[in-house]
């Protein structure tokens, strides 16, 4: 993995971490590498934001697996490795690019080149004072795409960035070649909430600053106890450490509420049938009832209104690209070999 900061606009770098695609293949078993990492939002009790929970979907869309056992392209000379399809790996909300390192590592493995970027306001990144909206934070990474060379990426997007990627192919469809919408991508907070000042005092995030980095991490390790090491390592990173061994959260309290605003004023409903190119679902059901039916709802209306669209439902955390990265990994795969991503 090599990082890199990329200008995308006035004042605005972007860090970004870009993995080799792997000429050889994986070896005989197994995959690489460990098992990505987790949002510390939910772990330090933030709890999960709009659209979060799930279930299993009764909707149109088809369901893919993941792919077979063994190691991404073992069975595969590297001719079909050759021209594997680019993956841009974007995050959600207070998160940063570290959490997306175990399917990085499973898809550069497989063949694919992979970029993976801390967004506006997020961890290695510029911190501009705004602005936060959706269609800014999408331009951002068409400008990203375009000075890093990406041949029509598949842009993958976890939660808000999962709204943020959609949006990207709403606006440039000519630069990505498909989406993949990892248990976000439909979220719109005001549908869920009556009005901005409700939907801002619930969805408001923990004041973390100046907390101890040992806490944090406990509570981290406590929220997801069958996390491998580098998803603890990757929810820290969400956080700069301090001197004193206190942390604060990369995304300032208030670029948070500046971000979430941008949220509540997207309306990713409205632009499904503006998409000409395929969108790959992957909500999770989180075991809560009333978050499942309200989730399968929102996932039936984009299957139905989406030109091209599929759905594959993974039971787990909202962070499910973290939590099983190699099952989600081989969906993303999978999607680009069968054609469905041509």
């Amino acid at each position: 993995m090599n990082t890199s900061r990329v200008q995308v606009a006035d004042g605005v770098e972007l860090a970004v971490d870009t993995w080799a695609p792997s000429v050889a293949g994986a070896g005989t078993a197994g995959h690489p590498g460990p098992a990505g990492s987790s949002s510390a939002r939910e772990a330090a009790g933030t709890g999960v934001g709009p659209g979060a929970g799930g279930g299993p979907g009764a909707g149109g869309g088809t369901s893919v697996s993941p792919g077979a056992g063994g190691a991404p392209g073992a069975a595969e000379g590297p001719s079909a490795r050759a021209d594997r399809a680019p993956f841009l790996l974007v995050h959600g909300l207070t998160s940063n690019a570290r959490l997306w390192d175990g399917v990085a590592q499973w898809l550069a493995a497989a063949g694919h080149p992979v970029a993976s970027v801390d967004l506006r306001g997020h961890g290695r990144s510029a911190k501009p004072d705004g602005p936060y909206d959706v269609p800014t934070v999408a331009d951002d990474l068409a400008a990203l795409v375009e000075r890093l060379g990406l041949e029509r990426p598949v842009a993958a997007g976890q939660s808000w960035g999962g709204n943020v990627v959609l949006e990207l192919a709403a606006r440039h469809p000519d630069l990505v070649r498909g989406v993949v919408c990892v248990d976000g991508g439909w979220l719109e907070p005001s549908r869920a909430f009556p009005d901005w000042e409700t939907c801002s005092r619930v969805l408001a995030p923990p004041r973390l600053v100046g907390r101890p980095r040992a806490e944090i991490e406990q509570r981290i390790r406590s929220a997801h106890p069958d996390w491998p090491e580098a998803g603890i390592q990757g929810a820290l990173a969400n956080f700069e450490v301090r001197p004193d061994g206190t942390v604060a959260p990369w995304l300032t309290y208030e670029r948070h509420m500046a971000v979430l605003r941008g949220l509540w004023e997207h309306h990713p409903s409205a632009r499904y049938r503006d998409l000409e190119v395929p969108v790959l679902l992957l909500p999770v059901d989180g075991g809560r009832v009333q978050s499942i039916e309200s989730k399968r709802r929102e996932v039936d209306a984009a299957l139905v209104a989406i030109r091209s669209a599929r759905v594959h439902w993974f039971s787990g955390d909202h962070d499910i690209h973290a939590q099983r990265p190699a099952e989600v990994a081989g969906v993303m795969h999978d999607a680009t070999t069968d054609g469905f991503f041509a």
